[in-house]
């Protein structure tokens, strides 16, 4: 049986609420407005967390396109499941370190810093952690020298490499140097991923549609990076091909010549064995396991009024020449079989 003190106190809300001019629904509506908020920023925040495990699927799904040339091994079940497991780890090791450095983010904005240096620093950390889990044990760098100082100098140096898988990503990382990306802007709502790239202020560019305002910002950020001593890394080819090697577009190549930066070519080659190999496990047996390698090539001064196309075929002709070609190496891989 309800208290009369109980019936009473609910009376006089609902008599005070009309001699307002207000309806007490009206009332008990607004009162859970803040709870309907908390519970909906909780959802999202689930949902946005969780997503972590299941957008992982999709990098499978993009990683087996570039695999499924004849002149490549198709990835075997063992290879889809070590590229979902490396994409989990490096989705969910941004999330936490994003998560963690949101706070310091946030109060920046009003005291006038930022936490760029320590998103880089977990950016590297994760691809190196991703990369000794899945690919191989060591990141072989040849021509470490090549390597500008980095001593904040202006303008900095921008690094050009190829691009063939995700796996490039993760490796640069062993270069040992800081450095903004270009990254498409579908990437920015990436868990974890996109959140780091935030905090580090990489640069989004709109790759379809009417972009020019989105490339102009691509210049702009690139040059203004480059002007503070922070250096650019490209994929000029714009994409990943394993068995294609694509032509570089101008990007990287117009921002070098504008601030007359250093050109710094970084070839990067995967082994064909890399996702199906039975690394980390075969480990346990003493098993080989073939490295991905790193090479710096010596850097190459870009000057105003230098022709940009013999800088594109330079540097294309420089990476590219310590790479085997893709059906060279295919032969290889079949007589170790």
């Amino acid at each position: 049986m309800t208290p009369t003190w109980a019936v009473t106190a609910v009376n006089t809300q609902g008599i005070s609420a009309q001699n307002k001019g207000e309806h007490p629904m009206v009332m008990v509506a607004i009162n859970s407005i803040p709870a309907l908020l908390l519970s909906a920023v909780k959802n999202a925040f689930i949902i946005y967390c969780s997503s972590a495990f299941v957008l992982p699927i999709l990098s499978v799904f993009q990683e087996r396109r570039i695999w499924k040339s004849n002149l490549l091994p198709s990835l075997s079940p063992l290879g889809h499941l070590k590229v979902f497991l490396f994409n989990v780890m490096w989705m969910g090791g941004t999330l936490v370190g994003g998560l963690l450095l949101l706070p310091k983010f946030v109060l920046g904005k009003f005291l006038g810093f930022d936490c760029q240096y320590e998103a880089h620093v977990v950016e590297r950390m994760t691809g190196n952690i991703c990369c000794l889990s899945f690919i191989c044990p060591k990141v072989e760098i040849r021509g470490k020298e090549n390597l500008p100082p980095e001593d904040g100098s202006s303008p900095a140096p921008v690094f050009v490499a190829n691009h063939a898988s995700q796996v490039d990503l993760g490796v640069v990382y062993f270069l040992g140097r800081r450095f903004k990306w270009i990254s498409k802007d579908s990437v920015r709502y990436l868990p974890g991923v996109g959140l780091i790239m935030t905090l580090s202020q990489h640069v989004f560019i709109v790759r379809t549609g009417k972009n020019k305002k989105s490339v102009s910002n691509l210049y702009e950020q690139s040059n203004k990076a480059i002007q503070s001593g922070l250096p650019m890394f490209f994929f000029p080819q714009g994409t990943r091909r394993m068995a294609d090697r694509l032509p570089f577009k101008d990007g990287a190549y117009r921002v070098a010549l504008e601030n007359e930066s250093q050109i710094i070519p970084v070839s990067i080659e995967i082994p064909l064995t890399c996702w199906n190999s039975l690394y980390p496990l075969c480990l346990l047996w003493g098993g080989s396991v073939d490295n991905v390698v790193l090479t710096v090539h010596k850097p190459i001064q870009a000057k105003k009024g230098m022709d940009k196309e013999d800088l594109k075929k330079k540097t294309y002709d420089t990476i590219f020449s310590v790479i085997p070609l893709i059906g060279e190496e295919v032969k290889e891989f079949k007589k170790r079989k």
